[in-house]
């Protein structure tokens, strides 16, 4: 075989092989290299973006989403002591009631957070005209009479102070009474070692025989199921969390319709009581400083008129039943927050305030700096594969030329071997005799 033919085929085989296996492999890492550029920018695009519009109303349809939902959990409730007036008045039968009715909660027990199916109700009893108690279960435990007590006195009841049994009395048949949040008070020295608010919402519902007034049922909501609307939410992202970061500002949190705020990652600001049964007392413009440093610090934001004048109108906006966006000033920092009421009422939550409302605020700076350190780093994640794809496409083509020409070179003493120099010009005669015939 001649020489240029030899080239030739050895030519053909190289660039058979350059067509068939390095340009697709250049190709695909190419297509790998901008597609993660693409994910990269789409991704820091999204990052630095502001608090528009869009995102505002987003956060605003999420808040009313949640107040929404809250609502429907407190009528939920509301049906379940109706039906608790029909069935036996019995400690079996109470203790039944209470421990089928169960929902899910995130605790924190030996500085771990679990979820956990925890009773919707710490307590139901039964009581009398005069006040006394009949039937109690609390915890899942039954009380024995021993310890059972006289609750037309608050001073007897759970926290000291409830006026329940008073407020009750005077409603009508199927009419029920909501107390507002009652719990023991978390200071912030408690929190930040791992104590968390539990308190309740007493429920309760007179019964009527044919003299009268009878006596009544109560229930009382663990309240921990309460701020599950609530606790897990970051108003920028879909997903929930375990718990909101509140030092990002980036959090939701929940407003009786007196100011008070009942749900929030911080428990030191959700109002309580001191062990005697007294309201701790909520933070304003005279004594702030000295409840600070003492680690109480409840919130009610029609007080908190002289951190910003925004606060106790977001207050008033949303009391009077209204749903909206609003940007105020707390704590030298710019905050958004989106508000829609929960229109669950009562005598207790008469309209337009009904309940009270959902709140969930970002703070605007901190959004934007930590928007603008999360672009930083994709950015430098881009980078990063960016030239790792190139060293892998160059280091592939170096390598995939190496064996086609190992390749080639085995091809051409192939050649060499099967086709014996001269011996392209031997004839073949029987062939042509063949053919002559």
């Amino acid at each position: 075989m001649s020489e240029t033919k030899k080239d030739k085929q050895l030519f053909t085989v190289g660039r058979i092989f350059f067509l068939l296996i390095v340009i697709p492999l250049s190709l695909m890492a190419l297509l790998i290299a901008n597609g993660i550029f693409k994910v990269g920018e789409t991704t820091r695009e999204q990052a630095i973006a502001v608090l528009d519009d869009k995102s505002q109303t987003e956060i605003k349809m999420r808040s009313i989403n949640t107040a929404g939902e809250v609502a429907k959990f407190l009528e939920e409730r509301r049906n379940d002591i109706l039906v608790a007036t029909i069935i036996p008045t019995t400690n079996s039968a109470y203790k039944e009631f209470t421990s089928k009715k169960r929902g899910y909660i995130w605790v924190r027990e030996d500085k771990k957070v679990r979820k956990i199916l925890a009773p919707l109700y710490t307590e139901m009893s039964l009581i009398n005209r005069t006040g006394d108690e009949l039937t109690k279960v609390v915890d899942g435990k039954i009380v024995p009479k021993s310890k059972l007590t006289d609750v037309s006195n608050p001073a007897n009841t759970t926290y000291k102070c409830e006026d329940y049994f008073a407020k009750t009395r005077r409603l009508k048949k199927g009419e029920v009474y909501t107390s507002h949040v009652t719990g023991w008070y978390v200071n912030r020295p408690d929190f930040e070692k791992g104590k968390r608010f539990r308190g309740i919402i007493r429920l309760a519902t007179p019964l009527f025989d044919e003299k009268g007034f009878s006596g009544m049922v109560t229930l009382a909501i663990d309240t921990r199921h309460l701020a599950e609307f609530t606790d897990h939410i970051v108003p920028t992202q879909p997903e929930y969390v375990v718990e909101a970061n509140a030092s990002t500002g980036n959090y939701a949190y929940m407003v009786d319709n007196r100011g008070f705020i009942i749900s929030h990652p911080l428990d030191y600001h959700i109002v309580g009581l001191y062990s005697n049964g007294t309201p701790v007392p909520p933070l304003t413009e005279k004594d702030a400083n000295a409840l600070i440093k003492k680690g109480d610090e409840v919130l009610n934001l029609n007080l908190l008129g002289f951190m910003d004048p925004g606060l106790p109108e977001i207050e008033k906006d949303a009391a009077a039943g209204n749903s909206g966006i609003k940007t105020y000033k707390f704590g030298g920092h710019v905050k958004f927050v989106a508000y829609a009421p929960i229109r669950f009422y009562s005598k207790n939550y008469p309209k337009p305030a009904g309940f009270g409302w959902v709140g969930m605020g970002v703070d605007v700076e901190k959004f934007n700096e930590l928007a603008k350190a999360y672009s930083q780093n994709v950015e430098k994640e881009v980078k990063s594969w960016t030239t790792t794809i190139a060293l892998i496409i160059v280091i592939s083509v170096i390598l995939l030329f190496l064996i086609a020409a190992i390749l080639v070179r085995g091809v051409s003493r192939s050649i060499e071997t099967e086709v014996p120099e001269g011996s392209e010009g031997v004839v073949d005669y029987y062939e042509d005799e063949d053919e002559e015939e």
